[in-house]
């Protein structure tokens, strides 16, 4: 870590300022109680919901070949199909994933906590936000918990060549903020994309958001701090100034 005081944060979005997970979750609710209640899927609602589940954890979207909706219905209409057998049902589908998309992003909010951590912190360092995902689903979620004014940029990675853990995007975040890799602290949730992503770039930290003390592989990226709630942030970032300080 360089000798200069931290002068940029980058926030990783989901799981990170916004439970991402948390709000699906609802969504899927959603979803089973209206294939049961409408249309009487008494066990297969569930087995479905797990389904699509599983579909978007293995997604590969891209962008010239379809769009994500598109992309997303398809899921819901496999799943039913898989479960229930017969022909294809793309009306039901559509149905499913519009009203999973919808709770998803009633329940995609900022808490007040964290909105007051975002503005103090914001009166000592640049803030940007830095979001892996499909430029439509990221935007809508960007929209839908109002984080804009938080921060001084926001970098979405489907509109950007490459996504974390590529160390362009952080260089191009850094551009933004007219800030060296060495003045900046990367905080996210994912070892593999957030911290490699920061390591990769060279950054002067990376705090890795650690809520369920899961135990990390001996290959994974190793960050340089570890929290179980982004409202820590601002402890650590004092640490590290004081590092510098004593350096210094």
């Amino acid at each position: 870590m360089g000798l200069s005081r931290v002068r940029a944060v980058f926030f990783d979005l989901d799981n990170t300022l916004i439970d991402t997970a948390g709000a699906s979750r609802k969504g899927m609710l959603e979803v089973i109680k209206l294939l049961q209640s409408k249309y009487h899927y008494k066990e297969e609602a569930e087995i479905i919901c797990n389904k699509v589940q599983v579909k978007l954890s293995k997604e590969c979207f891209h962008p010239s070949k379809s769009c994500i909706t598109d992309l997303r219905t398809s899921h819901w209409e496999e799943a039913i199909q898989e479960t229930k057998g017969g022909v294809a049902n793309r009306k039901l589908a559509e149905e499913c994933y519009f009203l999973w998309k919808s709770t998803r992003l009633q329940h995609m909010t900022l808490a007040e906590d964290v909105k007051a951590m975002l503005t103090e912190l914001r009166k000592e360092v640049r803030l940007l936000l830095l979001t892996n995902g499909e430029q439509q689903t990221q935007r809508e979620k960007i929209k839908a918990c109002a984080c804009q004014s938080y921060f001084d940029a926001i970098v979405v990675g489907g509109e950007q060549k490459e996504e974390k853990p590529a160390p362009s995007i952080f260089y191009y975040s850094c551009d933004l903020l007219g800030v060296q890799p060495g003045d900046c602290v990367m905080v996210g949730d994912t070892l593999e994309t957030d911290i490699q992503g920061g390591l990769n770039a060279g950054l002067k930290a990376t705090v890795w958001i650690n809520k369920n003390g899961m135990v990390p592989l001996k290959s994974s990226p190793r960050p340089h701090y570890i929290v179980s709630s982004v409202l820590e942030l601002p402890a650590v970032l004092q640490s590290i100034d004081c590092k510098v300080s004593v350096s210094a």
